[in-house]
């Protein structure tokens, strides 16, 4: 009896063993699982979903200095704010951005009109980017700006233009453009701009048209057409392309009017549905450090920081200025755009 119970424990014990020992095996192959699990999620997070409006060269050399600061990788998007802003739109469902640069701070303040922007008002650097050209709730920053000039052609040009209302003289007849304002930022910003600030603009636009101003593209579009002699100048010019074309031997130079222009600053913004938050706001402090707004200037923008020495182009307090209240004007610049359409027609 004895031996017969000895023998039932044994092999109970066995079979406990053996369970025990199966256990540990299904556990260790979870365990496993999990870690590759929490490491693959952990390289998701520390990927950094960038939409950027350029400028090509700066977006890319700010992407490199980043990833190399703070090991961070960056998967960048560039394109138009036009071609951003519909991206953004189609992936309303599926959010694929954590971060995004617009070259039109009053589609920035539309999307933080749509609550679709998280605020960072403990950015580092903050309180030196320039007031007018941020949100004071920390929602975006505008870390740099263009001003927007006419851009001539210095072999064909022989009076230069000193006020907008020169382009409706004669000589100019069929010899300018501007770029469209459907297909850049800065250019529906320029004509908001323009037209709230200054009252006889309509008037002024008017007279380019009948002068023979020829709508062209995009801003590069626009700047090229300069550059071969095809155009004599560009109406709303993007300064830092035409510096740039300059630097580079071209027959191009930038002209701001003495009534003043619009510059149009250019932000940055976490996405509320940001997957990386902390790798965004990482983006947003290297953007607004002395680093990041060097980085602005050799690209010869104007920095969101004042005390940032610019290079090889006007300062800020150099540009005549018109005053354009950009809050709320999104939904004013759908109008803006309707009338110029309406006289291009």
């Amino acid at each position: 009896m004895v031996k017969k119970r000895f023998k039932l424990l044994a092999t109970a014990g066995i079979l406990l063993a053996l369970t025990l020992a199966g256990c540990g095996n299904n556990k260790s192959a979870d365990s496993v699982n999990n870690e590759a699990a929490s490491a693959k999620s952990k390289e998701e997070v520390q990927t950094l979903t960038v939409y950027s409006a350029g400028p090509d060269g700066l977006a890319a050399n700010i992407q490199q200095a980043f990833e190399e600061k703070t090991g961070i990788k960056v998967e960048m998007f560039q394109g138009t704010t036009g071609k951003i802003l519909s991206r953004l739109e189609a992936e309303k469902n599926n959010p694929v951005a954590d971060i995004v640069v617009l070259a039109s701070v009053a589609s920035m303040d539309g999307l933080k009109e749509s609550n679709q922007l998280l605020s960072y008002q403990e950015a580092e650097n903050a309180s030196k980017m320039n007031r007018n050209w941020s949100d004071a709730e920390g929602y975006y920053y505008g870390y740099s700006a263009s001003a927007l000039g006419i851009a001539y052609n210095t072999k064909n040009t022989k009076d230069i233009p000193t006020e907008w209302t020169d382009l409706a003289k004669p000589e100019w007849q069929g010899k300018m453009n501007i770029p469209d304002p459907s297909l850049s930022g800065s250019a529906v910003d320029f004509i908001y701009g323009y037209t709230e600030a200054e009252k006889t603009a309509w008037d002024t636009i008017q007279l380019w048209k009948n002068n023979g101003l020829q709508v062209n593209g995009a801003n590069k579009e626009a700047l090229d057409a300069v550059i071969t002699g095809d155009k004599n100048a560009t109406i709303s010019g993007v300064d830092y392309m035409a510096y740039k074309a300059k630097a580079s031997g071209e027959p191009v130079e930038i002209v701001y009017p003495k009534s003043g222009t619009v510059v149009s600053p250019r932000a940055v913004a976490i996405m509320k549905d940001a997957k990386n938050v902390e790798g965004a706001k990482a983006y947003v402090n290297f953007l607004l450090s002395d680093e990041g707004q060097k980085l602005v200037t050799d690209a010869y923008l104007l920095p969101g920081n004042n005390e940032i020495a610019v290079k090889d182009r006007a300062a800020l307090d150099e540009i005549p200025q018109l005053k354009v209240n950009w809050k709320g004007s999104e939904s004013k610049q759908l109008d803006i755009l309707t009338k110029f359409n309406d006289i291009f027609r």
